[in-house]
């Protein structure tokens, strides 16, 4: 029986590349793409892929802000990251949200295969082994992780600020009110000492919320 497997990242080059890499695997099968956080959302919740594999920085929801939602709602999808950061606080932050597995994107050719049939066995899947040993100190010891001033809703408000979109349009995609999200701006430049959107674009940058 195939691994059906869902592949999530906003430059088509790369889900190209990806597909034709899985397709050539036995027992791999590539049943949708998505371009961005959100349409990843809604084709797990509506397929319920084996394993979905998120880019760490899609548009309108992170891959991380996607993996929590998704093993919210459907648990038994496998999530994968895709990351272009080798950094211990985004594997922990992945990790933390739900996913199975962190690769480095300039090391997918070589990884993202292996992550998968690590991931069909219930095995965890990190790039580097170094910072496997310093996931597993964190996980048993929840102060040793980094800390996050943001709550995850305020984390997406962030994002969508930082991506120009209006309170209205935020309050449509996260189906809250335009007063909430005002509220959720104020509360973001209040525990952040920030003053304005610049400000907090180069926060979102910093913290891989969107790219540069």
């Amino acid at each position: 029986m195939s691994t059906r497997i869902l592949i999530a990242d906003d430059h088509g080059v790369v889900r190209g590349g990806l597909r034709l890499l899985l397709e050539r695997q036995d027992g791999c099968e590539v049943i949708a793409e998505a371009a961005d956080g959100a349409q990843a959302l809604e084709l797990a919740l509506e397929l319920r892929p084996d394993i979905a594999i998120l880019d760490v920085s899609m548009p309108l929801l992170t891959g991380l802000q996607a993996t929590r939602e998704i093993k919210a709602h459907a648990p038994e999808v496998s999530i994968l990251i895709l990351s272009m950061f080798d950094d211990e606080r985004y594997v922990f932050e992945a990790l933390k949200a739900g996913a199975s597995g962190y690769v480095l994107k300039q090391a997918a050719g070589r990884d993202v295969v292996e992550a998968i049939r690590a991931i069909e066995r219930g095995e965890p899947f990190l790039t580097n082994a170094a910072t496997e040993s310093l996931i597993r100190e964190w996980m048993t010891d929840d102060a040793t992780g980094p800390t996050e001033p943001l709550t995850l809703r305020e984390q997406e408000v962030l994002k969508l600020i930082a991506e120009a979109h209006t309170n209205r349009e935020i309050g449509e995609i996260l189906q809250l009110s335009a007063k909430t999200i005002e509220s959720h701006r104020g509360n973001i430049l209040r525990k952040l000492g920030m003053r304005d959107r610049v400000e907090l674009v180069r926060y979102a940058i910093r913290r891989g919320l969107i790219e540069p």
